[in-house]
């Protein structure tokens, strides 16, 4: 008659799972900010008519939001200042050389191409507005110039943040961290072997 073997098997049910270390990097604000810009662009170029009032009002909400992170890139938490993650020119083209080599480190606050990217989508949301704004006034009422830098403005925000959108996938999957999650609950992974921490303008940290 065979023996039975009874041999443990090699991937045990009650294995626990190891856990991931996380830290608060993005505070309320900065993902407040972050989310009314994208729902206020979105509504404005998709759902609202334009030059109705719900639409200039989305845009006001854009403009005072965009206000209040100026000046809490200031005083706000260390990864929400700009001293934090605004790269200087040598930085950038640093980064920006293993970024196309695949060699780029992860950076637990705004890598420096994701600086760029946020300071371009602000200066063009605020001409958007101020534009948009301009439109409502005497003096610039009907002014063709006017109507056609606004609505080529809004579209170089469609494609910027599309584009936003796609370095935010890319960079969640090679750097196995969801980045779209981490902007609702304001944690990322902890800091570990090459990563960033901090990256100021002067190239120190």
């Amino acid at each position: 008659m065979a023996a039975v073997s009874h041999a443990p098997s090699s991937r045990p049910a009650s294995a626990p799972s190891p856990t991931v270390r996380t830290i608060r990097v993005w505070d309320p604000v900065v993902r407040l900010f972050h989310w009314l810009m994208a729902a206020g662009f979105v509504a404005n170029m998709f759902v609202l008519e334009e030059g109705k009032r719900l639409h200039r009002w989305a845009g006001y909400a854009i403009l005072a939001a965009i206000a209040v992170r100026l000046i809490w890139g200031f005083i706000g938490p260390v990864h929400a200042r700009f001293s934090d993650f605004v790269p200087a020119p040598r930085r950038l083209l640093i980064y920006s050389k293993a970024l196309l080599a695949r060699r780029e480190p992860r950076y637990v606050g705004h890598n420096p191409a994701a600086a760029v990217m946020m300071a371009a989508l602000v200066g063009l949301m605020v001409l958007c507005g101020v534009t948009g704004w301009m439109q409502g006034l005497d003096a610039y009422w009907g002014v063709k110039w006017v109507k056609e830098l606004h609505e080529a403005t809004a579209n170089a925000i469609l494609m910027l943040a599309g584009l936003h959108v796609a370095a935010a996938i890319v960079e969640s999957v090679r750097h196995r961290e969801n980045l779209v999650w981490s902007m609702i609950t304001g944690r990322k992974r902890a800091p570990s072997g090459d990563d960033v921490v901090h990256a100021p303008a002067s190239g120190r940290g």
